[in-house]
């Protein structure tokens, strides 16, 4: 081999390698504790190997987290050191890895938390519009994806439809921490038809969402503070309340003796945050109602409540306490609360701003093209402590 083919095969070769370094894509950030100083950066594989972080101030790194179990799914949490700046990061799984990605850390006077839903159904391209607010943090109040199934049975574990979500929205979800929430067609594993089948329509337990993301508690319900910001977010599990008891059921119980009523009743009496939002993917005025009214009671306590609902923006106001309704997808056929006071039919989303001195929270309801719909701001609730 002469050398003009000896150098044509070393680089082609070095070619080769650097496509197979860099060939892991799909990233996604999340926090599986109620603590903002620690960060999961999660990743999937189509083969298994072990899970390691690189990550730092710079691109540089320096620092390394690691977990040796061979997995396809990889969840691995660094901890975050300081407020503001950038971090920087790199994932690897084997012989594999990803180009270096960052995240901003929490800031420490002003906090951006952008909140979608509806994204299974979402036509403009609602990543970029969110993207372009630069949030700190993104909230998903359900129905991320169509369904699990494409038409026929898929196993509770098939967590395929969330891929798709990732590699469509790759630079938001590598940039920004993710909480999602759940729907009803985050769960859906064959189709719904027109009549209750004999078989579940529904994995209520939602195994294959919290296996792909890490969230705190059961990761079906879950509360996320920032305390800097003197803010609590709360996710129930609502959705499809009507079909509780049928094999269309979607969610958890909201009864009494059920799993979420104690839960939520406890952590609403313990919440002592200036700022307490509470997000679900149900009808507000539906669940304010059940239980003869007592979780529209419970509610009452927050700074505002969020859903996603229907496919349509808007804004309620009962008794003081503000609702709203918000979806990527807002084109929909409107079901307005009975209080609704502002109502929209446009694709749209929320954005929270939050200041920490002096303490206020200024919610802008928007389009895709950033234009606001719809803007109040709040003060720190009566019963907070301060913090």
């Amino acid at each position: 081999m002469d050398m003009r083919n000896v150098l044509c095969f070393g680089a082609a070769l070095l070619a080769g390698l650097s496509v197979h370094a860099e060939d892991i894509q799909r990233i996604w950030l999340t926090h599986r504790t109620n603590d903002p100083s620690k960060i999961v950066v999660n990743w999937q594989t189509s083969e298994a190997a072990n899970s390691v972080v690189e990550f730092g101030d710079t691109e540089a790194l320096g620092e390394t987290a690691r977990q040796e179990d061979a997995v396809t799914l990889h969840h691995v949490e660094i901890p975050l050191a300081h407020r503001g700046g950038e971090y920087h990061y790199r994932v690897r799984s084997g012989a594999s890895n990803s180009t270096i990605y960052a995240f901003r850390g929490y800031p420490a006077d002003e906090l951006r938390v952008a909140v979608v839903a509806d994204t299974g159904y979402g036509k403009a391209p609602w990543g970029e519009a969110v993207l372009r607010e630069k949030p700190h943090l993104l909230l998903s109040a359900g129905d991320h994806v169509p369904a699990l199934h494409k038409g026929q049975l898929v196993a509770i574990t098939d967590t395929t439809a969330f891929s798709e979500i990732v590699d469509r929205n790759r630079e938001l979800f590598h940039s920004t921490p993710w909480m999602p929430l759940l729907g009803n067609h985050d769960r859906e594993i064959r189709p719904r038809g027109p009549k209750p089948p004999t078989e579940p329509v529904y994995d209520v337990d939602a195994t294959a969402f919290r296996q792909f993301f890490a969230l705190p508690g059961e990761g079906w319900k879950w509360h996320f503070d920032i305390p800097d910001f003197g803010v609590r977010f709360v996710a129930l599990d609502f959705s499809h309340l009507s079909d509780q008891g049928t094999t269309w059921q979607t969610c958890h119980s909201p009864k009494r003796d059920g799993p979420q009523f104690g839960w939520y009743r406890d952590l609403m009496a313990a919440s002592k945050q200036p700022f307490l939002i509470t997000l679900n993917n149900e009808r507000n005025a539906t669940v304010r109602g059940q239980e003869g009214g007592e979780w529209g009671r419970m509610m009452a306590q927050n700074s505002l409540n969020i859903t996603g609902f229907g496919y349509f923006a808007e804004r309620a106001e009962v008794d003081g306490i503000t609702y709203y309704n918000t979806s990527v997808g807002g084109t929909g056929t409107p079901y307005p609360d009975p209080k609704s006071a502002v109502l929209k039919s446009e694709d749209n989303f929320i954005l929270l701003t939050f200041h920490r001195e002096p303490r206020e929270l200024r919610l802008d309801l928007k389009n895709m093209r950033g234009e606001v719909l719809d803007s109040k701001t709040f003060a720190p609730r009566a019963q907070s402590t301060t913090q």
